[in-house]
């Protein structure tokens, strides 16, 4: 049936525009006769008009007239139909001239905009007929009303599909633009009302449900702004992903986002040009190890866009590995990838897998970084992190690497947890190994990294989506925050600028509130904190801080040639005492004794272990 009314409309618009075709001859020989009072010169168009008929059916069917979805009508159907009626009327033009007349061009424009206008109708009445009934439908029933803050091609893109959306129940009701000249006049039949100062009022006066804001070039700062504005509305909010991830510049509604906690950042992203830092790894043997966690997996992403002559992912979850082996393969299918399952507390595989691979340069992602599990399991704390880096460091240093990058964490900075005083232990195993070995050690420090496995705000997200509570631990507790894509930045750019022996430290900002933060994505998300959603402060947990540290106050700083990337001086110590301390604490650790936090802390003067908090 479907298709027997699908016939049935062809062959009605066939017939229409045979009728068409022959009004628009004879209209146009009316208006020269008639109104023009133009000699009769043009007898022979009556009968070449079943010819012109027949050119121009062809013309129309080249075209596509008769296969286009004229409910979605716009600018390419109406460019088609132009170019079919053009051709059609040069068609009559060429007929007239070789018939010797000399007013060919008069009458083939006129034939040419009645031709157009007679097609076009019917098309512009199936779109019109299906659009206006769709605003008529979104003006009723359960209607979500949209404000669109930017107007400019993110948002004309956005605000065009939306009216398209036959299935939507969203409707545009305002945008917002801070371009004075743009104040008063219309995108796609929406008003521009004026700049960011009116999103309140406006929100309030057009019961705005959403807010969407399609301003991917501007500044973080600026987003930052506009955000601060928005979740005082109670409007939830949506938004692009930024201009560096819009390449392709295709502003589609399924590009947008809720607010992530990056766009609550306000600062500007930490960009690094890796193209003038990344020759190191050219034609390279890297191995990355940790290769399936959130650090890892795009450490791994970033280099293989740099043409290694092998990457080699370890990690003892075969699970995220896999994922990760599937998305490299697909997006860089010449990469000589090999992934390799392993623990680095294992040293005889350490050494075997760095024996056959031969690697040039080594990122070490493998931690164990839960701060509350750890606290729970000290000595695993121990095992994983400090000797399973001592572990793949001397396997490194056997098989002739060149480089080895730790990855480091600001909780190693005066630690109150087993898990930041064995961080602080990584980094002590780099020094020692930088100094007795040619290979080039080095430790890269940052803070949190958001939305990780393990991150605290998809845990907030999660809250918010099931309708709270939210947890938070207190009311003051602060962190500094980068995104995974900064922190990769960070960790390659090290890799380039290191000598031996540095622990780079990057200036991450100013720290946040963790409850701002929070109470910030609940009423981004359209939601009144302690009204719709509760939040619940739960106390500290077992070696957690209220704020952490960048540097430890024997450390300074020096500058690199990146002014948001330092080198902590290092901390000068015993490095024979360390080793021989490292060898008693091994075996604390692998006997499960509860006397290993001890010789932690002898080890790290600044840690606090839980009897001496």
């Amino acid at each position: 049936m479907r298709k027997d009314r699908s016939l049935l409309k062809k062959i009605s618009l066939l017939v229409y525009d045979i009728i068409i075709i022959h009004l628009a001859l004879l209209l146009a020989l009316w208006v020269e006769f008639r109104i023009l009072s133009l000699p009769p010169r043009y007898n022979f168009v009556v009968p070449y008009s079943m010819l012109n008929t027949l050119f121009t059916l062809l013309l129309f069917w080249r075209f596509r007239l008769y296969s286009s979805m004229w409910a979605f009508f716009g600018f390419r159907e109406l460019s088609r139909i132009f170019a079919a009626c053009f051709f059609s009327a040069t068609g009559i033009m060429i007929g007239i001239v070789i018939f010797n007349s000399s007013r060919a061009v008069n009458y083939s424009i006129l034939y040419a905009v009645f031709l157009m206008l007679g097609v076009s109708v019917p098309r512009v009445i199936a779109y019109l007929s299906r659009n206006v009934g769709q605003r008529k439908s979104k003006r009723g029933g359960n209607v979500r009303r949209l404000m669109v803050i930017g107007a400019g091609v993110a948002g004309s893109a956005i605000i065009k599909e939306i009216m398209d959306n036959y299935y939507s129940n969203s409707r545009v009701v305002c945008c917002v633009d801070d371009d004075l000249a743009k104040k008063g006049k219309y995108i796609h039949g929406i008003e521009i009302i004026g700049g960011r100062e009116l999103i309140a009022q406006a929100a309030e006066t057009y019961m705005v449900d959403e807010i969407i804001i399609t301003m991917p070039s501007v500044s973080a700062a600026t987003i930052g702004d506009i955000l601060e504005i928005c979740k005082n509305t109670l409007c939830s909010v949506k938004t692009l992903p930024g201009l560096y991830q819009l390449l392709s510049g295709e502003y589609t509604v399924s590009k947008l986002r809720d607010v992530e906690v990056s766009d609550l950042l306000v600062r500007e992203p930490i960009t690094i040009d890796l193209d003038e830092v990344m020759d190191y790894v050219v034609q390279k043997t890297v191995l990355v190890t940790g290769g399936g966690g959130s650090i890892g997996s795009e450490l791994c992403r970033q280099i293989a866009n740099y043409n290694p002559a092998k990457l080699i992912i370890l990690d003892i979850y075969e699970n995220n590995v896999y994922d990760l082996q599937q998305d490299l393969k697909k997006r860089y299918p010449d990469l000589n990838l090999e992934v390799l399952i392993g623990s680095v507390r294992d040293y005889k595989r350490m050494e075997s897998i760095c024996q056959q691979h031969r690697p040039d340069i080594v990122y070490h992602a493998a931690a164990h970084k839960h701060v509350p599990f750890m606290e729970s399991s000290p000595n695993e704390a121990i095992k994983n992190n400090v000797f399973g880096t001592l572990n793949i460091a001397k396997a490194a240093v056997a098989s002739g690497a060149k480089r080895f990058v730790l990855i480091s964490s600001d909780k190693a900075v005066n630690p109150s947890s087993i898990m930041g005083a064995t961080k602080r232990l990584c980094e002590m195993v780099i020094q020692m190994m930088d100094g007795m070995h040619d290979t080039e050690f080095t430790a890269v420090r940052f803070g949190n990294v958001l939305n990780s496995a393990g991150s605290v705000f998809p845990l907030f997200k999660k809250q918010i989506e099931e309708g709270g509570p939210v947890t938070i631990t207190h009311k003051d507790i602060i962190r500094y925050f980068m995104t995974i894509s900064e922190a990769v930045s960070l960790v390659l750019q090290a890799g380039c600028y290191a000598k031996g022996g540095e622990i780079f430290v990057l200036d991450m900002g100013d720290p946040v509130r963790i409850d701002d933060m929070a109470r910030n994505l609940i009423q981004l998300s359209g939601y009144i904190p302690d009204v719709d959603i509760e939040v619940i402060y739960t106390g500290l947990r077992p070696g957690e801080k209220l704020f952490e540290e960048i540097l430890m106050d024997e450390e300074g700083l020096r500058k690199t040639n990146n002014k948001l990337i330092y080198v902590a001086n290092p901390i000068v110590f015993d490095k024979e005492k360390f080793l021989t301390d490292c060898d008693a604490l091994g075996q604390l650790a692998e006997n499960n004794s509860v006397n290993a936090l001890a010789k932690v802390q002898e080890m790290v003067v600044t840690y606090k272990t839980p009897e001496s908090r």
